[in-house]
């Protein structure tokens, strides 16, 4: 923050240029409208001025931005820029991550980018000067030396302090205004790709970046399926917080999201990519705005929330799973629960939409005694009844369902330490001459994903390799000795080739190609 100069003779001064005003009306008008110019320009990004923030009857130093109000003009409700936190108390309850992320992101964009564009020595100087106020002018520009502010009263300094970030600070403190930055443009090396046709997936082999932040284990890591913003790469952690990264480029964290005071079980995209759908073992599922981190929509499941999954057809739609014997589906412009789905289970692990939206599966970890009738569920998402129930014969749970990009099949994760593979249309039946090994579950909620062709499948694992899988012959491609901890994810980049992130169990996260 830059240092501020103390003017003793601030009160007479306001006072002297009320006198001044009277005198000379005419060139006071002048300079408001003069003024009023200047500052839509400084503030022209963010800051729509209101039309009752300027009245001819103040002097043209009240609604310059850095000079305030004398006491004889109380402060206009309009005069004063909307704070674009106010959303934080309301929301956090953890008052640690609430103060770390107050310090974060205090600087509207509008400010700093004034702040930093435009010095009160520059604009001061064009203020217009009516007849009698030049020495007045003038004793204020010679004392205030380069580089230093104006005075601002303590009452209209208080509800509009910020401090300035300093570039140099860590990742995780990287302001709102970075994020709007690199959302407006495209990666350097994602666009050449994004004028292509889907090519073959490639195996990655050598490691780009390692990203660290995390306290925690991560659960899952998934690229932005919009093509120009693939670069963003989203993690959530048990550590109570979800992450966005720059993953394709710098590896810089360009956002930390903490609104949930338990730990981040499942987190997704929504299609358009602006939104983020998070459910947590605080019993909530949230709906994020990306670039302002505010909460869009906050659902109180009354369960612990293992995972989330929007409607692929109807995106304000997304159903909640977990440690209940029902799957909730949310309408998230009336915040009210359209449809529940009951079966006699412990808790749905997870959960997979098949293509069109028509029906759904859920995974359970019913593992007991004459329980392979509801291991897999088939669901008819508009009559919640049960499609189907004989699916998977094998008493062993899925921890983790993924849907093949072009073909009517889908392969489930099994604790059995294989991955198998299902018809996506009724009866939905298991083709028992493929399977997938190599690989070890042993409990952890390993994921399973396709690349965008359908030709490679990859599954993390409990060693902490990542392996990849030809789909078509279930042969083993390559194995990447990723992590010394439980691989969780394994994510492959939908544009560039070869391109893949990992997450582990202690909470580290890496990018290969």
């Amino acid at each position: 923050m830059s240092s501020l100069v103390a003017y003793e003779d601030s009160e007479s001064e306001d006072d002297s240029l009320d006198q001044v005003e009277e005198a000379a009306p005419t060139s006071v008008k002048t300079g408001s409208c003069e003024q009023n110019q200047e500052v839509r320009v400084c503030n022209s990004s963010e800051v729509t001025q209101s039309p009752h923030s300027f009245t001819p009857d103040r002097p043209p130093l009240e609604h310059h931005g850095n000079i305030s109000d004398g006491d004889s003009y109380p402060p206009h409700p309009h005069s004063q820029p909307q704070s674009c936190f106010d959303w934080e108390g309301k929301y956090f309850t953890d008052v640690a991550a609430q103060e770390k992320h107050f310090t974060d992101t205090t600087a509207p964009l509008s400010f700093r980018s004034a702040q930093g564009k435009i010095s009160p020595v520059q604009t001061l100087p064009h203020m217009p000067q009516g007849v009698g106020e030049g020495s007045k002018t003038a004793k204020r520009h010679h004392t205030v030396a380069p580089g230093v502010r104006p005075y601002i009263p303590k009452r209209q300094r208080l509800p509009t302090s910020v401090e300035t970030v300093d570039p140099k600070f860590p990742a995780e403190q990287v302001p709102g205004s970075q994020t709007r930055e690199i959302l407006s443009e495209v990666s350097a090396r994602v666009k050449p790709y994004l004028t292509h046709k889907v090519r073959a997936a490639g195996i990655p082999r050598k490691l780009l970046m390692s990203l660290g932040g995390h306290q925690g284990p991560v659960n899952t890591v998934q690229w932005c399926p919009v093509p120009h913003l693939s670069h963003l790469l989203l993690s959530a952690s048990m550590d109570k917080t979800f992450k966005v990264w720059d993953g394709a480029e710098s590896g810089r964290c360009l956002r930390v999201y903490t609104c949930h005071s338990g730990a981040v079980r499942d987190v997704c995209w929504t299609p358009c990519g602006r939104h983020l759908l998070t459910g947590s073992f605080d019993n909530s599922a949230v709906i994020t705005d990306l670039e302002t981190g505010q909460q869009v929509v906050r659902l109180d499941n009354q369960f612990k929330v293992m995972c989330v999954v929007p409607h692929p057809s109807n995106p304000e739609v997304f159903l909640c799973g977990g440690y209940s014997a029902a799957v909730k589906a949310w309408d998230s412009r009336s915040c009210k629960v359209v449809k529940v789905y009951k079966a006699g289970i412990q808790q749905t692990l997870d959960i997979l939409f098949l293509r069109g939206g028509v029906d759904f599966i859920t995974s359970s970890d019913c593992v007991s005694r004459d329980s392979a009738d509801r291991t897999l569920i088939a669901w008819d998402y508009q009559t919640t009844a049960k499609v189907s129930n004989q699916i998977f014969q094998e008493r062993y749970t899925c921890p983790s369902l993924a849907l093949h990009p072009l073909e009517e099949s889908f392969v489930a994760q099994t604790n059995g330490n294989y991955m198998a593979v299902f018809s996506s249309q009724q009866p939905y039946r298991m083709n028992k001459r493929r399977r997938y090994e190599g690989h070890k579950v042993e409990g952890y909620a390993v994921k399973c994903e396709f690349s965008m062709d359908g030709s490679i499948l990859a599954s993390g694992s409990s060693t902490g390799s990542a392996h990849f899988y030809d789909y078509q012959n279930a042969r083993s491609l390559h194995v990447l000795n990723a992590h010394s901890q439980p691989c969780l994810c394994v994510s492959q980049h939908p544009v560039l080739p070869a391109t893949a992130a990992t997450c582990d169990w202690a909470g580290e996260i890496k990018v290969w190609h």
